[in-house]
């Protein structure tokens, strides 16, 4: 499957984030500077917020977010959306904590447990991006669908058993390499691969071009339904790799699907530069976004300020993010007019 039937000009479909006005000023440089302030305005009130156990407890639990997001960003440069995620790292937690219990007594390797479920990520991914590029209904009909039928499926299959005694070699999240959680290294590494892969091959250049302008998109030779296609295979993919980050962080597994798990990883990527209007963003700034958004509730609890704040916060900060993007893309509006 191909994205182009032709080669893509590169300064037709180029990415650029947005806020993205010098590199002074990108979203990714702000988000960057609001993390370090926070650190330092906090660290100063209560010194153990720089503590490197809770530095690092922030980052590993930033770490499956930010996964999801990577995916979740493709989807919304397109102009679609993925409400399901959420239910689907429910889903394929459970799948891999239940193949995990089971390696042992049924004889098979222990390394199924991570990679079935991201296989099965990409399966449901498949399924989504056919029905939104072929079929061509809305991807938040579709995925609406898909996360009542993931979140009732689960229900019937478990109900909502715990899933206990998971064999030690199975929880990769807990794993530590020179002192680092090893769930902050899926994060960086996956994180580098995808903005490479989104800015320098064709197909990363046509996901901004569909999202920016389908029609130019077309005209440049562009299939726009195996550009959706892939997308939401590799949202898919990437639910599935944040599913094993995330089930494998405890000892045990509830299956059940985390609640408001989604807006967690939509407000990432929205917060981190995404344009709901599709088009602009990066996933280097949806990385900073899951990071700000743990360090923020992490901050309010070391500064003595109330954890029922953090929905308010996270919501004005989705608010902010979508009021400056149209802003931002006014003025360009304005100024090609001139």
């Amino acid at each position: 499957m191909t994205a182009t039937s032709q080669p893509i000009p590169a300064q037709e479909v180029r990415p650029s984030a947005p806020g993205r006005l010098t590199g002074l000023f990108s979203q990714e440089t702000v988000l960057a500077a609001i993390i370090l302030g926070l650190a330092v305005i906090v660290g100063a009130l209560n010194s153990r917020f720089l503590d490197p156990g809770n530095l690092r407890d922030i980052l590993s639990n930033s770490s499956y977010i930010a996964v999801a997001a990577i995916g979740m960003t493709m989807v919304i440069i397109t102009g679609n959306i993925d409400i399901s995620v959420g239910s689907m790292i429910g889903l394929l937690a459970t799948i891999s904590g239940t193949l995990a219990v089971n390696a042992e007594p049924s004889g098979f390797p222990l390394w199924l447990s991570w990679v079935v479920p991201v296989i099965v990520g990409g399966l449901i991914g498949a399924v989504v991006g056919f029905l939104v590029a072929y079929l061509r209904i809305p991807a938040i009909v579709v995925t609406l669908g898909m996360m009542s039928i993931l979140k009732g499926g689960l229900i019937l299959w478990t109900g909502g058993a715990w899933i206990y005694n998971l064999p030690p070699d199975f929880q990769i999240a807990q794993k530590n390499l020179f002192g680092i959680p090893s769930p902050v290294y899926f994060m960086v590494i996956l994180t580098i691969l995808a903005a490479l892969w989104m800015r320098y091959s064709a197909t990363g250049r046509a996901i901004y071009a569909v999202g920016g302008n389908k029609e130019a998109a077309r005209l440049s030779g562009i299939s726009q339904r195996a550009v959706l296609m892939q997308v939401f295979i590799i949202n898919g993919v990437m639910v599935g790799i944040s599913s094993i980050l995330f089930a494998t962080q405890f000892t045990t597994i509830q299956s059940t699907v985390p609640p408001g798990l989604e807006m967690f990883i939509i407000t990432a990527s929205v917060v981190g530069g995404v344009s709901i209007l599709g088009g602009v963003g990066t996933v280097i700034g949806s990385t900073l976004g899951a990071i700000l958004i743990h360090v923020i509730p992490s901050a309010m609890t070391f500064a003595n300020i109330s954890a029922y704040w953090r929905q308010a916060v996270q919501g004005l900060l989705i608010l902010i993010t979508v009021l400056l993007d149209l802003v931002r893309r006014r003025r360009q509006a304005q100024a090609r007019r001139l």
